[in-house]
């Protein structure tokens, strides 16, 4: 067992899986967080979007069978491993901060209101 700074090695096949399966998430929702539990950071996206109104899928990789395969697919797909890793309208944004970032320059509604994620009448631009 490895430790938590480590990934135990997947397969090709659990890797294409894992791709397999957070591509198929992603193109289904308009707002996907991939999360842990216990993060602090996942926290503050998931507040903030709730705050916003947003209609979003949470994934909670350490609460998934395969959430370090997912992970791992991932990185491969996106670059980033780190959670809370947040798409919006399928296309992949970042963690908290890019998220933060682009709630204080005003970017996140339009995105969300974009993606469908929240009515357009609902919320202040």
């Amino acid at each position: 067992m490895g430790s938590m700074f480590s990934s135990p090695q997947i397969s090709q096949e659990q890797m294409e899986m894992a791709l397999t399966k957070a591509k198929q998430i992603v193109s289904s929702n308009p707002v996907v967080v991939f999360s842990k539990t216990y993060c602090g950071y996942c926290t503050r996206v998931k507040q903030l979007l709730s705050q916003l109104g947003a209609t979003f899928k949470v994934i909670e990789v350490d609460q998934e069978s395969d959430g370090n395969e997912v992970q791992q697919a991932l990185l491969e797909w996106t670059g980033q491993r780190t959670v809370p890793n947040v798409f919006i309208g399928g296309k992949h944004v970042g963690g908290c901060d890019s998220i933060i970032e682009k709630h204080q320059q005003g970017k996140l509604l339009p995105m969300l209101k974009d993606a469908a994620a929240v009515p357009n009448t609902s919320a202040k631009v």
